[in-house]
């Protein structure tokens, strides 16, 4: 089975209520979230080993630099040796690289569904979900936003994850996230709803392609001493480098 996505793991942790009232949910996980219809495809890219991989990229490019009719006569002649030597060597392997780069369209298109559907047995479902809040600008009626994500990084130190593990979550105003991936448990009404937002993060400039949004009815933190801790750390590290920036590395009382 193709997987775009790693469950989390919240073992040991404190939970902290912010609703008075209990809402039950269907308990899921990550990787309950995709469409499992589309998980499972053929993708010949995936059989390939590291230097076999690597051996087609260097067809496509001796290919691509011969079409060009660029180099002498001399460099020509020792691409074009090359190039018949690393297809012979991929066709000894039984990779028939022809075929492989036909199916480069087929093989991106299957990609981006298992990344991008959702799971229709959820939609419009009640329920319950671990994992990592971001905190994000508030929808123009003024509900504060934040997005779900499988892991804590994603999205700032780390690549965002799949569209279909990310979740854009509208929340009901008892809690909003005072920090960047602050672990919590979400109920709440899930939809297939598909969404793009720019926003500024850790690192920048970040694009969240969330397949899924939520309408929270009860949120649980469960941050330990150790998340605070790291939090307050950070916090402090970011005014000290930006007081750096400031002073051209000086200490302000320099």
């Amino acid at each position: 089975m193709f997987l775009w996505f790693r469950p989390v793991l919240l073992l040991g942790l404190v939970c902290y209520g912010h609703s008075a009232m209990a809402t039950s949910g269907t308990a899921l996980d990550w990787v309950d979230l995709p469409d499992p219809s589309v998980q499972v495809f053929e993708d010949p890219y995936r059989d390939l080993s590291p230097e076999q991989f690597d051996d087609v990229l260097f067809v496509v490019r001796m290919r691509g630099r011969l079409q060009q009719e660029a180099g002498s006569a001399e460099e020509r002649q020792k691409w074009q040796e090359l190039l018949t030597e690393t297809e012979d060597a991929l066709a000894a392997d039984g990779i028939d690289v022809d075929w492989l780069l036909d199916q480069r369209e087929a093989v991106k298109e299957r990609r981006r569904m298992a990344g991008t559907k959702g799971n229709p047995q959820f939609d419009g479902q009640t329920i319950t979900l671990a994992g990592f809040a971001v905190p994000a600008p508030s929808d123009p009626d003024g509900q504060p936003v934040a997005y779900l994500v499988p892991e804590r990084g994603m999205c700032s130190h780390m690549p965002p994850p799949p569209p279909n593990q990310m979740i854009r979550v509208r929340l009901n105003g008892d809690w909003t996230p005072s920090y960047f991936h602050e672990p919590v448990r979400l109920t709440g009404t899930l939809t297939i709803d598909p969404s793009v937002q720019n926003m500024m993060v850790v690192d920048g400039l970040m694009p969240m392609n969330a397949t899924f949004q939520l309408e929270t009815e009860r949120v649980e933190t469960l941050e330990t001493e150790a998340d605070r801790l790291e939090w307050k750390q950070r916090a402090a590290d970011r005014i000290r480098a930006a007081g750096d920036r400031k002073t051209g590395g000086a200490k302000a009382s320099e």
